[in-house]
């Protein structure tokens, strides 16, 4: 079986006159933890959302491997008007994971977010990082191969940042495949083995992590860097 999982070739997006992405050329890997960053407005949440299979496009999105189950985390997780446990079994159901199973799935993904003492708590009452943890507890539960995430740290505190990182480096080591857009290159650093660089739509860099905070290949990339890129406009 290949280890590409997802791959996308000349592919474009637009929305109405705004052209968001422009031949964008990329695959995905079994095992990888990429890092999609960039300036606000370069992209990054529009090929997340594409390689999820959200949006349309032109050019080419193929699946390579149409066994491997693939969700997404969404950088303000909905939350149902439920229990944290109500929404794990119905996050179960929705996955058609069988009834007689649901329960003891929805225990083990409670023990590894550390949320057991919040299972009868309303969802949408838990503070941030609680529902990005429950967020993330409905998503392993279901067993993907590839889990899509936008921000995943965004607006948390500090502790609330560490505890999802922690997350996020053991589903890494449980051999899931991981896509994250970031705006924390700090975070960046710590958790991708991969750093794909976008500007204006455009793929620019996509190199492995510590060759892409090292090398000069790009000037745009190294004005980012510097922090001289904070908006996608130049």
């Amino acid at each position: 079986m290949t280890d590409v999982l997802l791959e996308l070739r000349d592919a474009t997006v637009r929305f109405g006159d705004v052209q968001a992405l422009r031949g964008v050329s990329i695959e995905v890997r079994r095992g990888e933890a990429i890092a999609l960053v960039g300036a606000n407005g370069s992209g990054k949440t529009t090929l997340l959302r594409l390689l999820h299979g959200l949006v349309a496009h032109r050019g080419e999105r193929h699946v390579r491997d149409p066994l491997a189950r693939q969700v997404m985390v969404f950088q303000r997780p909905f939350m149902l008007r439920l229990s944290v446990w109500r929404n794990l079994l119905i996050a179960l159901w929705l996955a058609r994971v069988p009834r007689a199973e649901r329960a003891r799935v929805a225990e083990a993904a409670l023990r590894r977010v550390g949320l057991q003492a919040l299972r009868d708590r309303p969802a949408r009452a838990l503070s941030g990082g609680e529902a990005q943890r429950l967020a993330l507890a409905r998503a392993w539960a279901v067993r993907p191969q590839l889990v899509f995430l936008d921000e995943p740290t965004a607006s948390l505190d500090p502790t609330a940042k560490k505890e999802v990182e922690a997350l996020l480096e053991g589903f890494v080591a449980d051999g899931i495949t991981l896509v994250m857009s970031t705006h924390n290159l700090g975070q960046a650093r710590r958790l991708a083995t991969r750093i794909v660089y976008l500007d204006r739509g455009e793929v620019r860099v996509d190199l492995p992590t510590e060759a892409f905070f090292s090398e000069h290949v790009d000037p745009r990339a190294d004005k980012f860097l510097r922090g001289e890129l904070s908006w996608s406009l130049e």
